[in-house]
């Protein structure tokens, strides 16, 4: 195997920490992503969050799917799952469910989500399964070489539209909204200390927290969706949103043109593991 994507195991993992007790959660294998990618913010963000939290990596559990995103587990000094396309929340409420002490964190892009893998989501957000899932949206198939995936914007020229396309894109807020995501959250690649910030916010959330993360792609997207327009857009949610209210959420992500940043909706529900807990109990077990 090619020693630049070599899979650091824990055993290894274990040298990482420093003398001083804080713990390197960014591993030694090099992300494979273009020059001026903005997953590089996610891989530095999501390392940041944990550090601030102090969570022991050994009991971090980082799933992937297929994608751009999919190699994102051999980054991070955590345990990994590089999975199926489409089948990270299933693996990851696995995981969940076989140790609810661990911290889930699932990554994938807007084609692996919206895509193969839309139908696992409005579960895994209904049963507020207790994790993370981070969607690296950048409106198109980068890994495959830029077709248009579920996101992309209308008009899209890419080689499987190349008379533009005419498929409406989903709009991901709207939908974790509609299926019962206790949390949902958005960011941007371009805003990286912002970025940290949200992941840490996203992880800290008890039960399923969703952050979509903008980051349009540097290689193949030829239209004006750079990182210099896309800075132009996006604003923050306005100081007086309310987080509990549900409504205000749902019309603040309605606005795709001008993409708000910031917490979207939280909600303080049981999870499923303390939903089986409670089964349990009541069908006589331990």
């Amino acid at each position: 195997m090619n020693e630049r994507v070599k899979p650091v195991y824990l055993e290894e993992k274990l040298e990482e920490i420093r003398a001083d007790g804080h713990q390197e959660y960014r591993s030694k294998s090099l992300p494979t992503w273009c020059p001026g990618c903005g997953y590089f913010s996610m891989a530095e963000g999501l390392t940041v969050a944990l550090n601030r939290l102090e969570i022991p990596f050994k009991d971090v559990v980082t799933v992937s799917g297929i994608g751009c995103a999919s190699r994102f587990p051999f980054f991070v000094s955590t345990y990994g799952f590089h999975t199926l396309h489409g089948r990270v929340l299933p693996v990851a409420t696995g995981v969940k469910i076989g140790n609810d002490d661990l911290t889930v964190i699932a990554v994938g892009g807007d084609g692996d989500a919206f895509a193969i893998g839309g139908g696992h989501i409005p579960h895994a957000a209904r049963r507020n399964v207790d994790m993370t899932y981070l969607v690296f949206d950048n409106g198109i198939y980068g890994l495959t070489k830029g077709q248009t995936s579920p996101t992309s914007a209308l008009g899209f020229k890419t080689s499987s539209t190349p008379y533009e396309n005419g498929d409406v894109p989903l709009n991901p807020l709207m939908m974790l909204l509609s299926y019962g995501a206790s949390w949902v959250g958005q960011a941007y690649a371009g805003h990286p200390h912002h970025l940290a910030d949200m992941i840490t916010q996203a992880i800290s959330h008890r039960g399923f927290s969703f952050l979509r993360i903008l980051s349009p792609c540097v290689t193949f997207d030829k239209t004006n969706n750079t990182y210099a327009n896309l800075n132009v857009n996006v604003r923050d949610l306005p100081e007086d949103h309310d987080t509990s209210d549900l409504m205000a959420a749902m019309a603040q992500a309605q606005h795709n043109d001008h993409p708000a940043l910031g917490v979207y909706f939280e909600h303080d529900r049981a999870t499923l593991g303390q939903v089986m807990g409670a089964t349990s109990k009541r069908a006589g077990g331990d």
